[in-house]
């Protein structure tokens, strides 16, 4: 059966997300978004404009996917460490199956700038049945009206949602 991307395509930040913590991804997907009050966040937005000075970085493509870099050859991510590589992988993998859906080939590159190290990716079939696995799942969450049970991760303390999730709530 073929798969419709039409029916399952996603912001590339939700594939990270779902990667990442199912529940931000749920909580974002909801419009509830904390990142605008991390200092993380910012630090990594302020990499992100001050690292590469060229025409063809962000470019949004059918006004769901942003990509930071676009040249002949590549689509690249740019992140600030390697710390979570697999979500940043994933994301990656997504905008070259998304790209690949609509007649685009290209190669992947994650750039991480402080560490200056590049890692490139290329997309596989074995990948490209884990996307489709991804976008199937993250649709059921986004679409749930229940968030996914809090998982304590090694990460959540210095998650933009911390402070959402681990509010005390009273025990019923």
């Amino acid at each position: 059966m073929e798969f419709e991307l039409e029916k399952f395509k996603t912001q590339g930040v939700k594939v990270n997300y779902y990667y990442v913590c199912k529940r931000k991804l749920w909580l974002f997907s909801k419009g509830i978004a904390m990142e605008d009050t991390s200092d993380r966040v910012l630090s990594g937005k302020l990499v992100h404009e001050d690292s590469y000075q060229r025409k063809d970085k962000e470019v949004l493509i059918d006004d769901i996917i942003k990509l930071d870099i676009l040249d002949k050859d590549y689509v690249r991510e740019v992140k600030i460490s390697s710390k979570l590589t697999e979500p940043d992988r994933m994301q990656l993998y997504y905008y070259l199956f998304y790209l690949k859906q609509i007649g685009i080939n290209k190669k992947g590159s994650i750039n991480y700038v402080k560490e200056k190290k590049i890692e490139e990716v290329e997309l596989t079939s074995e990948i490209e049945d884990m996307i489709i696995h991804t976008l199937i799942d993250i649709k059921k969450i986004t679409y749930d009206s229940n968030p996914p049970k809090l998982k304590i991760l090694p990460y959540c303390r210095k998650c933009a949602y911390y402070e959402f999730c681990f509010v005390k709530e009273d025990d019923e």
